[in-house]
């Protein structure tokens, strides 16, 4: 698996995730009515659509229950030690803080977004990515359509790899 993997899938059946030892997760609803998620132990979490992202290891049996319907989700999975990520839900203009992440996507499952950096204005169509870096695209606004939102997804690598410079 690489180090950092951003993907989105339908979802039409309950049933138990994939596991993958080593990997941090996180989850958000990008379309649909929702789920049910039961991670490990843990009490049952409920996403819809409106819900900030859930993070959990990958290595943790996970299933999920459908509310009503097939969903859309958005997974942002790092290889734990070697990258960290942070996926948000954006649905007001915000400024992508980078902070101490190194690299941005900004991800349009459902409507337009407006990327506004000292470059110029981008918009992304529904379905589109971008991807932005620290040192290129900072400052950056990210507008999402009236009454919709976008997810930003901030990742950075924890650690350099052997060999690498």
């Amino acid at each position: 698996m690489p180090r950092s993997t951003i993907s989105m899938a339908r979802v039409a059946a309950d049933g138990p995730f994939s596991e993958f030892a080593g990997i941090d997760r996180s989850l958000a609803i990008a379309a649909g009515r929702g789920l049910a998620l039961t991670i490990g132990d843990c009490p049952e979490v409920v996403l819809d659509s409106t819900s900030e992202p859930v993070r959990f290891a990958g290595d943790t049996p996970t299933s999920a229950s459908l509310l009503a319907g097939p969903i859309v989700d958005l997974n942002a999975m790092t290889r734990r030690g070697r990258f960290d990520h942070r996926l948000q839900r954006v649905s007001t203009s915000t400024n992508c803080d980078f902070g101490d992440h190194d690299i941005a996507a900004i991800v349009a499952p459902c409507d337009e977004v407006s990327l506004v950096a000292r470059q110029g204005t981008v918009t992304l169509m529904r379905g589109d990515a971008a991807i932005l870096t620290s040192a290129a695209d900072a400052p950056c606004l990210i507008v999402p359509a009236p009454a919709s939102a976008c997810y930003l997804v901030l990742l950075r690598e924890t650690r350099r790899q052997p060999g690498s410079a």
